[in-house]
């Protein structure tokens, strides 16, 4: 299908110069959301990551084990969003949170390079859906961005949302920190939203520049003119460089000021990240927790 062609319906991307006056006013706003009932939700829209070399089922195995404690060790916090692993640990995740709400997300796809056959990439994404992921996160092909290969890009995205049942949401990763631009960024979430995406994502936070309050703000831009162009909510992911309590409450600040409270579920909004939960913890609670 030709999507290129689409980018055309919508206005251009916001100027850099235009994108640092919109993160200056909404940082001014940040503070008053810096309450504990901001904290808590944001706790409950993690998914909750662990994508390391050295996963093993033992450690995914504990890892799930304690998130799903989480709901009898603080009842009146609500639980993280999902766990994310690598799919081959989808299997171990679903036997350890059996019996609890929890959600299970894979990262798929060849990630985090995306860098691999089409056909490795929704191999993998069908695996992962069959071994039980509720929620599949899959890296747009930046290199095809980058050169220009609009269409070739979002067709990935679509054959690949074809291997997820209509029940299997999508995230998918535009890696704002390689496509460094306004004018890149908008059009990757454009392209990714035209392709079927149900959440657009910053980053994997595996580059070094993971995810900017600047990014955000371009992405959930693009996400306010597609809803407002086609009536579809998508959501928003802030991943990678998301550590404090206040890095979250500015997130949601931005996606409270673009998209508004509608959005402020998690639902349609979710930061990927494990060290920010500790953080939220300790300001809920109001000292020092160390609970993952």
């Amino acid at each position: 299908m030709e999507y290129a062609n689409h980018l055309n319906e919508y206005a251009p991307a916001p100027t850099a110069e235009q994108v640092d006056r919109e993160v200056a006013r909404i940082r001014e706003l940040a503070a008053k959301n810096h309450t504990t009932d901001v904290y808590k939700f944001c706790y409950s829209t993690i998914d909750l990551t662990t994508l390391s070399c050295n996963d093993s089922v033992t450690s995914v195995t504990e890892f799930a084990r304690k998130a799903a404690a989480f709901y009898e060790r603080f009842p009146h916090i609500p639980n993280v969003a999902s766990i994310c692993v690598y799919p081959a640990f989808v299997e171990t995740v679903g036997v350890a949170v059996d019996g609890t709400p929890m959600r299970i997300t894979s990262v798929a796809g060849g990630f985090p390079a995306s860098q691999t056959f089409l056909e490795v990439k929704a191999l993998e994404v069908a695996m992962a859906v069959e071994n039980g992921a509720d929620e599949i996160d899959i890296v747009l092909n930046v290199g095809r961005m980058l050169t220009g290969e609009y269409d070739e890009a979002a067709n990935e995205v679509e054959v690949l949302r074809k291997e997820c049942s209509e029940d299997v949401v999508l995230k998918v990763i535009i890696e704002s920190g390689a496509l460094k631009t306004p004018e890149l960024i908008r059009k990757a979430s454009l392209l990714s939203m035209l392709a079927g995406a149900d959440f657009v994502k910053t980053s994997t936070g595996k580059i070094d520049v993971a995810a900017t309050p600047e990014a955000a703000v371009v992405m959930c831009l693009a996400i306010r003119d597609y809803y407002e162009k086609t009536g579809r909510k998508v959501g928003f992911k802030a991943a990678g460089g998301v550590r404090t309590a206040e890095d979250a409450a500015l997130y949601y600040t931005i996606v409270e000021e673009i998209l508004g409270r509608e959005w402020l579920t998690p639902d349609l909004f979710r930061i990927g990240a494990s060290s920010v939960a500790n953080a939220l913890l300790t300001a809920i609670e109001g000292s020092p927790v160390k609970y993952y």
